[in-house]
């Protein structure tokens, strides 16, 4: 067996069924052989994206896997899997590589090299012999601990040498640990004496499918729950307790009771300073679970520390809870709460949400869309910029993993990718990516893939024919050059792809044109809506409490 085919059986024995890729790569031939398909895209950072989402939706169940080939496919992947490695998603990159005797030399680019600081880890392929040993550290690797890219190097020169028989390989195992029993006592202790604690749910509940128990113990002892954009849809947000998502935009809700609160319980979230997800409170008592003893104490202090898997940790906490005895407590109070706090900041929006004007309201147009698709069967999915924060905040997710929030690195065309991969592994499900003009412009001719490769999403691209985040910082660009001017008709670009393509420009065509739009999709045919909107910049941003609050 040579080391291609040898490549493809490992895949499919580790439950691969399609694999993305762009060539010249030969394990994506390989991997058809197999009856694995392959999905060839337009540029390889789309490719990863949609990998990336396979990865996601299974909760790491079933692995995402990118091909392609050496040298500048290579080097164009670099951003895709850097997306990847801040969101922690397991993925499994498959890079062509020089012939060994050419892979240190310079300027040869060299991924095992390259890529280290942006994977979990990086090995080349050197012996035939040892292939076997290379897949099954790579795949424990992506099966164990936190997530993040893993990637394989296969040197070009080793497709014919041939690989022992019989193959000796099955699949990996995956593990799971739990937290300490005393720092799980001891969480419990500041949660039953907490005035006003919150929960704030990460990915790592989604990773764990530790969906009920989230639910379970937020029911039992009456606490509110937020989650980062990564954990949004890990617990429901038509329930009474839920405070929403966060992200860079959030909802005063959310705000409110971060801020009010004594005891924050985050769980399977890493608590990542950034620009792009919640602002903690200063001065707060934190319980850290997660799963990650580096993510202890790197942006927060953690008064407890619960490492191990979000499912083993909620039911250590839970059956803690039992063993005490601990009644469940009365929501009513905390829910009536929410429900003020959050009635009083919709109210707030409510004139952009439901704006009659034209050019379009964003908020608008997103509302609309919330109210018309049947939101527990759809999955849906945010660009960088405008597109993430006028939607994150509204949108209500019912059901888990609906929703791929992401934003610890924003690189603009990521949704499409997503939204495409997600349909790839749920073709039952309307899948939405929400985009704007200016993402279109970097991954927009994977459009196309979406139509030759038989992937029927619908997209919403939000166009004000402008950088409108911008216009505040750049006025003087914008005065004197149109710097922030960006333009196109997207909805014809879509049909002469061989899409569905339609531009609407009136409120009252919003709904309609949304359901023409989902009817082509059950037809098999991708679409693109294309909405012309307001240079909104008007974003549900609230900066946290000072130290002390």
């Amino acid at each position: 067996m040579r080391l291609g085919e040898a490549i493809a059986e490992i895949l499919k024995r580790e439950g691969v069924e399609l694999i993305c890729g762009y060539p010249v790569n030969h394990v994506l031939e390989r991997a058809a052989e197999a009856d694995i398909r392959p999905v060839i895209v337009r540029q390889e950072r789309t490719g990863i994206h949609m990998a990336d989402a396979i990865s996601r939706l299974s909760s790491g169940r079933r692995i995402g896997v990118f091909a392609m080939q050496l040298g500048p496919g290579t080097e164009n992947s670099y951003g895709g899997i850097a997306q990847a490695y801040s969101e922690s998603v397991p993925l499994l990159v498959l890079p062509m590589g020089y012939e060994r005797r050419l892979a240190h030399i310079d300027p040869n680019y060299n991924a095992t090299i390259s890529m280290k600081g942006i994977t979990k880890s990086t090995e080349p392929i050197t012996s035939a012999a040892q292939l076997t040993n290379v897949f099954r550290r790579a795949f424990s690797r992506l099966r164990n601990g936190r997530g993040g890219p893993v990637l394989i190097e296969i040197p070009n020169d080793m497709w014919q040498l041939e690989v022992p028989e019989p193959l000796d390989y099955r699949p990996v195992l995956a593990t799971r640990y739990g937290p300490d029993p005393a720092a799980v006592a001891e969480a419990v202790d500041l949660l039953l004496a907490a005035r006003c604690p919150v929960l704030y749910a990460g990915q790592g509940v989604h990773y764990a499918r530790a969906w009920p128990q989230l639910k379970a113990l937020a029911e039992r002892l009456a606490i509110p729950v937020s989650t980062s954009l990564e954990g949004k849809s890990a617990f429901p947000e038509t329930h009474a307790l839920s405070i929403g998502a966060g992200g860079a935009a959030i909802s005063k809700t959310l705000r409110h009771f971060l801020d009010a609160s004594d005891v924050i319980f985050g769980i399977g979230c890493s608590f990542t300073e950034t620009a792009f997800g919640v602002q903690m409170p200063l001065a707060k008592t934190i319980i850290h679970a997660t799963l990650d003893p580096d993510h202890i104490n790197k942006d927060v202090e953690a008064r407890v520390a619960l490492v191990g898997d979000a499912g083993l940790t909620l039911d250590a906490v839970i059956a803690e809870l039992d063993a005490r005895g601990t009644p469940v407590r009365d929501a009513a109070e905390t829910a009536a709460e929410i429900g003020s706090v959050q009635a009083a900041w919709l109210a707030e929006w409510m004139p952009k949400l439901t704006s009659n004007d034209a050019p379009l309201s964003p908020y608008r147009v997103l509302w609309d869309l919330q109210h018309t698709v049947d939101v527990a069967n759809t999955i849906i999915t945010h660009d960088a910029g405008s597109p993430r924060d006028q939607l994150s905040p509204f949108w209500k997710t019912i059901e888990p993993l609906t929703y791929i929030g992401w934003g610890k690195s924003t690189q603009l065309g990521y949704g499409l990718g997503l939204a495409m991969g997600a349909k790839l592994a749920h073709p039952d499900k309307l899948c939405i990516n929400v985009w704007g003009d200016a993402a279109i412009g970097f991954t927009g001719m994977d459009f196309e893939t979406a139509v030759r490769e038989r992937i029927p999403i619908l997209s919403i691209l939000l166009n004000n024919f402008s950088m409108a985040m911008e216009l505040p910082i750049m006025p003087v660009s914008t005065e004197k050059y149109r710097s922030t001017d960006i333009s196109g008709d997207y909805a014809a670009f879509a049909r002469a792809m061989g899409a569905y393509g339609e531009r609407v420009t009136t409120p009252e065509e919003i709904v309609p044109a949304i359901l023409r739009g989902i009817e082509k999709t059950k037809e098999g045919v991708p679409v693109l809506l294309e909405f012309i909107t307001s240079k909104e910049i008007q974003r549900s941003r609230y900066h946290r409490a000072a130290a002390g609050a």
